[in-house]
């Protein structure tokens, strides 16, 4: 058994976790914690998305005490808005704290187009675009080019949180270009995880959206690969064709 654990703020898109634990098998369970209420809105000037002391130190000793081996922090937002320095500086703290092997989604998304060797990549954000460039910003800092982003505009998780397949498609269409090997789809308040199949087969190439990668990642962290086709072409390591 490979026990993986989350930190999640808020309770916009929660039910994605153990839906992904179905898809996994039974030997990977998937425990969630939440550590605050989250944002209403995205804002830039918010800054990064942070965790109380206490609160951390409490969400860590659960996870521990569940017997998670890794840790994710699954917000996208709080993990790329201060730039990839801070983001390496927050896994850093957050694996200290735990005691664990850490990681956020922000890096789960990088790591996984490498993984797929997405060398281009599209980005289909939910979010304004000034939140939209800097997670652009961070994935040039990673050295992969990004061919292109759509922002949709949403005010903020609880709005995104209600949106079905009808907008996850629009939202995929808009940023789709055919530079891209892969599709990135932010935000850890966003349903994704039962419209994957549906959103790769619109644009016919790999998508990975915020609670698919987060799962991913803390695999990654334990040495896990898990083939499960029902969430998309990075759990079966279909291959890119580089355009």
């Amino acid at each position: 058994m490979t026990a993986l654990g989350f930190l999640y703020p808020g309770h916009s898109a929660e039910d994605d976790y153990p839906r992904m634990e179905q898809l996994l098998g039974s030997d990977v369970r998937v425990d969630l914690v939440h550590t605050d209420g989250g944002e209403d809105a995205y804002r830039v000037a918010a800054g990064r998305e942070t965790v109380p002391a206490g609160r951390l130190a409490l969400c860590v000793e659960e996870l521990r005490l569940s017997g998670a081996e890794a840790v994710v922090w699954a917000s996208t937002s709080g993990s790329f808005r201060q730039g990839w320095d801070a983001g390496h500086a927050q896994v850093r703290d957050l694996a200290r704290a735990a005691g664990m092997p850490a990681s956020s989604t922000s890096f789960g998304f990088v790591h996984a187009a490498r993984e797929l060797g997405a060398a281009r990549v599209a980005v289909a954000a939910p979010y304004p675009g000034d939140v939209t460039a800097l997670f652009v910003d961070f994935l040039r800092a990673a050295d992969l080019k990004v061919a292109g982003a759509h922002s949709a505009g949403a005010e903020g998780p609880a709005e995104v949180a209600t949106w079905g397949e009808d907008e996850l498609l629009a939202l995929v269409r808009a940023a789709d270009t055919p530079e891209a090997g892969a599709l990135l789809v932010p935000d850890t308040a966003l349903h994704t995880v039962s419209h994957l199949p549906a959103l790769e087969e619109e644009i016919g190439k790999p998508v990975l959206t915020a609670n698919q990668v987060s799962v991913w990642e803390a695999l990654r962290l334990t040495g896990r690969r898990v083939n499960a086709p029902g969430l998309g072409a990075l759990f079966t390591r279909e291959p890119i064709v580089q355009v």
